[in-house]
């Protein structure tokens, strides 16, 4: 074996590949060989993913100490006597983890639609003979034959092509079909680059071509990529890191309070069994039983809103973390892109610029000239332009269904481009190419960068179209079209095509060179034959329109403190101009190509993370690398994609969010999200959903923590200034049955309030309940203790049997917490703007609560199970008034909370922010 056996198959020529694989070119390998070769490597199929117990997923979901603590809160109510409360914890501890259980398998229908990607059947040669194999028998070493329409089923060194083109957008990320040669290239090509190759899981869309397999199963591509998914460690959501901090405190708080309880009744010298039964349901009362339930709700309230607007949630976890995001690696072509090439300017040879109207393949538009004049179709520049890029193309344009955007294009995007364009000069491709039917070719050369096709009329006349890179096409040329005749080339002359065509590609453009040429082509000649000849014609110039709705939506990230980072595998030049269209980048940021994020430290990545809004030509491996650079950086990460390529970054993404349109299976399975329109926008939409949910979580908790709070401080301080317990109990968790279970449910069904995308997002570093949330806990906590704590001292002053007293305290107790929901409901809004009918469901369950209290007061039965006695009329009304105090003290809160909410977005609208990044990364 030689030293170029030891280069890349795609670094070595066709022979030497064919060599050192043992392979003759002609009859491929025998049948026992390849049965030798199965037996030694396997089949071509990708490994099955190694499925965890059941057992052992669902213990995995009772793992935390929230969990823990409520499933000790279902043992003590059991050891009470409270079977229905036990029963309620425990049905929700089992509930989420099945939930959870059931939403574990994404990993492994990741993988099962990896494996679902190979082809069935395929073509090879062997002995000689061409036969049909199941596609799981391809072995290293076998001649595959490949024709317009096949999937490749392996990764392999082509070794004859006849103009082969091969769609590898789900691999690479390249927009468009890549034309395929057979030539060595440079030992540091990128993936994308490497233009004598296929790999597993592409599509051929035009020509045909041999390939000699170089690798199956997992060691091609597409099974790198499929064990960089399976590895990706899926990071905790920042919610359910949040609740198992929470649980933690709540936990060491709960047996505190315990204690402090215990200590209080013995030094009282109360029974040690009375005080036991109080000091257990006050442990009980601290456990937000409903916490996990509502947070399920919540989500899945999100999740049906998200999915009538076009984002599917496969995983609830994902809403509330869309709702931290506050960066978002997007994908260009389809996402922030239309995907579809569309013919925007022509600089004709004579030195006319025109412009292009029209967008897509729909054949509508007109071509004009600066200022806006229209050029006739008779002009004999662009006709000679136009004519060669209808000859010189493979595609062809079909019209799917009624209306302009049914159109759609039949191979290579970029030539059925060309057609449409061509139809706005009032060319019809069909007619042009009927009469000048296609002699010869030299397909499309990665070395020359350019192709040509030969042609005849009818009459005899012959002719040559020529289109490829303006540098290399350029070189053929000796004339330029002038008018209706020709003129010599000059150095001016040049030098001014090199700074027009290096200016729309700065523009994002894709460019391509047109020329022609009279006669034909000589057997066996190449493209040094039309040397001399060749009359250059113009400039073409190429672009993936921008979706119209994007623009504002990333405008709308940046206010929302979100900031947006181009990830693509299109060159990096086309995504930095896209990405200053769209005001991703600004005029500082930076453009990074897979060479040199490849060559970059990761202290180096980080620093570079600051500037650069656009990751270009990136392979699947390095995508992964962004993201977790990212996250290393405390940052909440939103990643789509909709390719093969992409799974490995959706599945260590916070959030992946697939294509639903172009999106592989693969892709999707990765995914936490789906999009269903494919549209930037709608993510948008999605982050705004998320942020909802999260914040009502928030309401959720300061609801339910202020409510057991106030019941602790008025247990601890009666028993400390030397009162009679105030509430019984089974009174103590009646009113968490009440409260939970009629208003807890109901709180996180609230609407949007239209600010969720007014300020940053909450970061994953913070703590869920945040500064402001505990001053307002503090003071409905204070107002509580006061109304209940003053309301009991008092009654019991005035000489009220025991009973009564501690009737109308547990009622007020209730009541408090009934007023308190209302003011849970909005940080700022007034609850005098009738916000609750808004929401029916927190309505229903207010009335609903009362009924049950005055069930429990007033019903004999129910009066002597929990210890009460009927309230008079008169003192009803008492308690209703001295309850709403909760509201109003909040309510003044609230108005100095509106005057400061104001104030900070009149200076929000004033200030005037730079295009660009929305947070820094560094």
């Amino acid at each position: 074996m030689g030293p170029e056996a030891l280069e890349p198959a795609h670094a070595r020529s066709a022979e030497s590949c064919l060599a050192d694989s043992g392979v003759e070119a002609q009859t491929g390998l025998t049948e026992a060989e390849a049965i030798r070769r199965q037996a030694e490597l396997g089949p071509n199929a990708l490994p099955a993913a190694v499925r965890k117990a059941w057992w052992r997923v669902l213990l995995a979901q009772v793992q935390s100490p929230l969990i823990y603590l409520l499933v000790l809160a279902a043992a003590v109510s059991a050891a009470l006597r409270e079977l229905a409360d036990a029963a309620v914890i425990l049905g929700v501890v089992v509930l989420n983890a099945l939930v959870g259980a059931f939403q574990e398998g994404r990993a492994e229908r990741s993988m099962d639609s990896l494996r679902q990607q190979a082809v069935r059947s395929v073509r090879v040669t062997r002995d000689g003979v061409e036969r049909t194999i199941p596609a799981a028998d391809v072995v290293v070493g076998d001649l595959l034959l490949l024709d317009t329409g096949d999937a490749v089923a392996a990764d392999g060194r082509l070794i004859e092509v006849s103009a082969l083109e091969i769609d590898e957008a789900a691999l690479t990320g390249e927009s468009g079909a890549v034309r395929k040669q057979t030539d060595a290239l440079p030992k540091d090509s990128v993936l994308g680059d490497r233009t004598n190759m296929v790999f597993s899981g592409t599509h051929v869309t035009a020509g045909r071509g041999r390939v000699l397999v170089q690798a199956i199963g997992a060691g091609t591509e597409v099974g790198q990529i499929a064990r960089l998914t399976s590895e990706a460690v899926e990071p905790k959501t920042p919610m359910e890191v949040r609740l198992a901090a929470l649980g933690r405190t709540l936990l060491i708080v709960a047996m505190g309070l315990f204690l402090a309880v215990m200590a209080l009744g013995w030094a009282r010298g109360m029974p040690l069994v009375d005080v036991f039964m109080v000091a257990v349901s006050q442990m009980v009362s601290l456990v937000p039983e409903g916490l996990p339930v509502a947070m399920t709700v919540a989500l899945a309230v999100s999740m049906q809103r998200m999915a009538k607007r076009g984002a599917i949630v496969r995983r609830l976890s994902a809403v509330e973390t869309l709702g931290m995001t506050d960066v978002i690696c997007t994908d260009k072509t389809g996402t922030l892109t239309r995907n579809e090439m569309t013919v925007t300017r022509v600089w004709l040879a004579d030195g006319r610029a025109l412009d292009v109207d029209g967008v897509g393949y729909a054949p509508t538009g007109a071509v004009t000239a600066e200022g806006g004049q229209p050029i006739p179709a008779e002009d004999a520049g662009l006709r000679r332009l136009v004519d060669a890029v209808v000859l010189c193309n493979h595609a062809s344009l079909e019209q799917a269904g009624e209306g302009a955007a049914r159109w759609v294009a039949v191979g290579d995007p970029t030539e059925a481009s060309l057609l449409t364009f061509a139809h706005k000069a009032g060319v019809d491709p069909v007619a042009l190419q009927a009469a000048w039917p296609r002699t010869s070719e030299l397909p499309f050369d990665a070395t020359a960068a350019m192709m040509l096709t030969a042609h005849r009329a009818q009459g005899g006349d012959e002719r040559m179209a020529l289109k490829g890179a303006p540098e290399s096409l350029a070189k053929l040329c000796a004339s330029v079209v002038d008018g209706g005749g020709t003129k010599a080339i000059d150095d001016a002359w040049r030098a001014r095509a090199h700074a027009v065509s290096d200016a729309m590609a700065r523009e994002g453009l894709r460019v391509l060179a047109v020329a022609d040429a009279p006669g034909g082509l000589s057997d066996g000649a190449g493209f040094h034959d039309v040397a001399g000849r060749a009359v250059f014609l113009g400039l073409v110039g190429q672009l993936d329109p921008p979706r119209e709705e994007v623009a504002a939506s990333v405008e709308a990230c940046r206010r929302a403190g979100i900031r947006t980072v181009m990830v693509t595998g299109d060159h990096r030049e086309t995504g930095l101009a896209i990405a200053r269209r769209l005001r991703i980048a600004g005029d500082a940021d930076v453009a990074v190509d897979g060479p040199a994020l490849e060559g970059m430290s990761e202290p180096d990545l980080m620093a570079v993370l600051a500037t650069a809004a656009v990751f270009a030509r990136v392979h699947p491996a390095q995508k992964l690398r962004i993201v977790t650079a990212l996250q290393a950086g405390h940052h909440v990460v939103a990643m789509t994609g909709d390719g093969v390529n992409d799974a490995p970054a959706l599945a260590r993404a916070d959030v992946g969010l697939a294509m639903g349109i172009t999106g592989t299976d693969v892709a999707k399975g990765a995914a936490k999200i789906v999009i269903t329109d494919d549209n930037f926008a709608t993510i948008v939409v999605a982050v705004a959903e998320g942020r909802l949910a999260y914040a009502n979580v928030q309401k959720l908790v300061l609801f339910l923590l202020s409510t057991s709070i106030d019941e602790v401080v008025v247990l601890l301080l009666s028993l400390a200034l030397g009162y009679p317990a105030p509430l019984a109990a089974v009174q103590i968790l009646w009113i968490n049955v009440v409260t939970e279970g009629t208003l807890t449910v109901n709180l996180v069904m609230e609407a949007p309030e239209g600010d969720e995308l007014e300020h940053p997002p909450v970061k994953a570093t913070d703590p869920l309940i945040t500064r402001s949330m505990l001053g307002r806990m503090a003071l409905m906590v204070t107002a509580f203790v006061a109304a209940t704590m003053g309301f009991y001292a008092w009654r019991l002053s005035l000489g009220e049997p025991a009973a009564l007293v501690q009737t109308e305290t547990f009622t007020l107790l209730a009541v408090c917490q009934w007023f308190n929901v209302l003011n849970c409901e909005s940080a700022w809004r007034s609850a005098f703007q009738l916000r609750v009918l808004k929401n029916p469901w927190l309505l229903g369950g207010l009335a609903l609560a009362n009924v049950l209290q005055l069930a429990v007061v007033y019903v004999g039965p129910l009066g002597r199970f929990f210890h009460t006695v009927p309230i008079p009329l008169q003192d009803v009304a008492l308690i209703a008034v001295i309850g709403s105090g909760v509201l109003w003290v909040e309510e003044v809160r609230k108005v100095f909370a509106r005057r400061a909410r104001a104030r900070t977005l009149s200076a929000t609208t004033d200030r005037s922010s730079p295009p660009g990044p929305a947070t820094s990364t560094s």
